[in-house]
């Protein structure tokens, strides 16, 4: 599996062959979550909305939702609403605003409680409305608000004064009198014009007078993330890093899958495959607690081996192991004894040993020996012609299988060919004469080989 892609079938494996174990983990995940929710309080959030009146671009609304959390804007507000240690630093982290549409502003302000949150929106609405109405004219400084109705008072002093120079020119129809009444009227015409155009400019005309509308809704319920929101968040996560976890593993796992790779670490050929049957994965054998909890999260079977395919029926598998023993008769047509060298552990292999030196009936005498992967030795050569590994495919690296055969090599037994045994579904039998139960498997002189390295 290191080599393939992953895909919707493996998931599902993983779903099906590890489903206690990743509920467990949601599990742990779920109680993280809610542990989180106790030591983050509940927050709440109000909003209020501000109109905009007039016309208003995009940008515009943007920069007015920047000033509405202006540290000006909240400076304020933390000085209306008197919260004991909170100022208006500790509140900037607690405020926010968006342009939305139809001109309007909605500011949000989150707290402790419901009450808090509804007062600290109303006042961030508030300030940010009188803040607004400040620069409207473009000046910050509250004395400059006065210029324009300054300036319009001088120009009605000034239209008096030059009702007052009309009425002082000579009243005759001289030429002087009537060009200086005509010079007055025009310059009364060109104040009256520019201050129309001065009025039509004035952004406080158009985009003044923003209005609060209404107070803040009191929050019914807690701001994201809720505490079912946290345990959900945590159960998710955990489940999803297991799921990624058993995919890292079996994407670095190197256990050797082919045959073609399980011959060139032994250096070897192969001489067959046979099948053994079994309705599930084997388990790992053990005792003691740690067993038992191994037993109980579903994690002493290999969840990444395929699903073993159905077999024929008990006539076919025999007909594999008689196929193997012809080909050793060929290719090694003097061979009396071979020994065959089972991985200690690999119980597929074991069983396989097992039925082959049954089938063999002596041609040749097979003695089976358990071989410990990590420290391998076998028995020094007697009068054996060689060394038939038998081993299940899909449970060891090329390192513990060139292990195995330096142990052969220092034994003197040369490795002469290769069985690999694999798992399947074994069909109900019909009858009991198809297998004979009594076939001889004393035939193989079971040993046992463990002890320190060769």
């Amino acid at each position: 599996m290191s080599d393939d892609t992953i895909r919707l079938v493996t998931i599902g494996r993983i779903l099906r062959r590890r489903w206690r174990l990743l509920t467990i983990i949601a599990v742990v995940g779920a109680l993280v979550g809610y542990g989180t929710s106790v030591l983050f309080p509940p927050r709440y959030t109000a909003s209020a909305s501000v109109l905009l009146p007039g016309q208003w671009e995009e940008r515009e609304l943007l920069t007015q939702a920047e000033v509405a959390t202006s540290s000006e804007v909240v400076d304020r507000a933390a000085d209306t609403l008197g919260w004991k240690g909170v100022n208006g630093s500790e509140l900037r982290d607690r405020v926010s605003a968006k342009a939305t549409d139809g001109n309007i502003i909605k500011v949000s302000g989150t707290a402790e409680t419901p009450e808090r949150a509804q007062q600290l929106s109303d006042r961030m609405a508030q300030q940010f409305v009188a803040f607004a109405a400040r620069i409207a004219g473009g000046n910050t400084d509250p004395e400059a608000a006065s210029g324009p109705q300054a300036l319009r008072k001088k120009v009605a002093e000034t239209n008096r004064r030059i009702t007052d120079l009309a009425k002082a020119a000579d009243p005759g129809q001289t030429v002087e009198s009537v060009q200086a009444r005509t010079a007055l009227e025009k310059l009364r015409t060109s104040l009256e014009e520019a201050m129309k155009k001065l009025e039509q400019a004035d952004p406080a005309n158009d985009k003044g007078g923003m209005v609060v509308m209404g107070p803040a809704a009191r929050p019914t319920g807690e701001a994201p993330p809720t505490r079912m929101q946290l345990v959900v968040a945590g159960a998710a996560l955990f489940f999803l890093l297991a799921v990624i976890g058993h995919l890292v593993a079996a994407r670095g796992n190197r256990r050797l899958r082919t045959e073609a790779e399980i011959a060139a670490a032994l250096g070897s050929v192969l001489i067959g495959t046979v099948e053994v049957p079994g309705e599930r994965a084997d388990r790992q054998k053990g005792h003691g607690p740690r067993a038992w909890v191994r037993r109980l999260l579903g994690v002493d079977t290999r969840w990444d081996l395929p699903t073993p395919l159905a077999s024929g029926d008990e006539a076919g598998r025999r007909t594999r192991y008689r196929r193997v023993c012809n080909r050793l008769r060929v290719q090694l047509p003097g061979a009396r004894r071979l020994l065959v060298v089972v991985p200690d552990g690999d119980d597929i292999a074991r069983r396989a040993a097992g039925q082959l030196a049954a089938e063999a009936n002596s041609d040749p005498q097979l003695r089976v020996v358990d071989v410990s992967v990590s420290r391998p030795m076998v028995p020094d050569r007697d009068t054996e012609s060689g060394a038939l590994v038998v081993l299940s495919a899909g449970n060891w690296t090329a390192g513990e299988l060139g292990d195995i055969a330096e142990a052969c090599a220092d034994a003197r037994h040369e490795v002469v060919g290769i069985v690999v045994a694999g798992s399947v579904r074994a069909r109900p039998a019909h009858s009991a004469d198809r297998f004979s139960d009594t076939a001889t498997p004393a035939l193989a002189a079971r040993g046992q080989a463990t002890g320190g390295s060769a």
